[in-house]
């Protein structure tokens, strides 16, 4: 398929596999990013998944528009059919990351961002040893705590009747950004207004965090 291929959003099955649930694990970072421009920007870095190690990108614009922007036909129907939006592309996702400072290129995204040092939620969170952090069930407890200092939820349905579980595991304040989208600035960092991608956003103030996501497919 031509990389810079445009296409509607759409409904497109799974790979299909053995009858009955299936417990998809995804394990990297995601990084929650707003703009002045009102353009919020969500970048899923996946060392580990059951696709292989990929970079995903979802776009949400001031009005509303939501754009995936995913590396091959195989990640984005998978995402497409877990989450909500208005058009997929297919494109060339790269991410360069060092100690602070992390680069995403997405097609027509360039995008630069900063973290800063964890503060004591994200000490919290990776006192917690992995293997329970990244339990479904972990979430039980992590739900409440997480609706309650930073409004988003780490439990809950998706599309297809999905289940996701989110096992945060560290998380690092993003402190700088530069995004170019089309050829457009989209100014400097702001909170992140909320996402309309599924069931949960991201904090309002802009982060990087440590996360495994586990999905349950039917």
């Amino acid at each position: 398929m031509d990389p810079s291929h445009t296409a509607r959003a759409r409904r497109p099955a799974t790979a299909r596999g053995p009858a009955g649930p299936r417990r998809l694990r995804f394990d990297g970072w995601i990084a929650g990013i707003g703009t002045a421009s009102g353009t919020r920007v969500v970048v899923g870095h996946w060392a580990a998944s059951p696709f292989g190690p990929f970079s995903d990108v979802m776009v949400e614009h001031a009005d509303g528009t939501r754009i995936l922007l995913a590396p091959t036909e195989g990640t984005a129907e998978f995402i497409a059919s877990t989450y909500a939006f208005d058009r997929v592309r297919v494109v060339p996702v790269a991410v360069q990351r060092g100690a602070t400072r992390w680069r995403v290129t997405a097609g027509p995204l360039d995008l630069r961002f900063t973290t800063g040092r964890r503060g004591v939620l994200g000490l919290a969170l990776r006192a917690v040893p992995g293997p329970i952090a990244a339990r479904p069930g972990w979430t039980a407890l992590t739900d409440p705590l997480a609706r309650l200092l930073l409004g988003v939820r780490t439990r809950g349905t998706a599309g297809r009747g999905r289940r996701e579980w989110y096992g945060v595991r560290d998380l690092h304040a993003v402190t700088a950004v530069t995004a170019v989208l089309d050829g457009r600035r989209l100014g400097p960092l702001a909170p992140v207004a909320p996402v309309r991608f599924g069931f949960g956003s991201t904090p309002r103030r802009p982060s990087l965090v440590r996360v495994t996501t586990t999905v349950a497919t039917r």
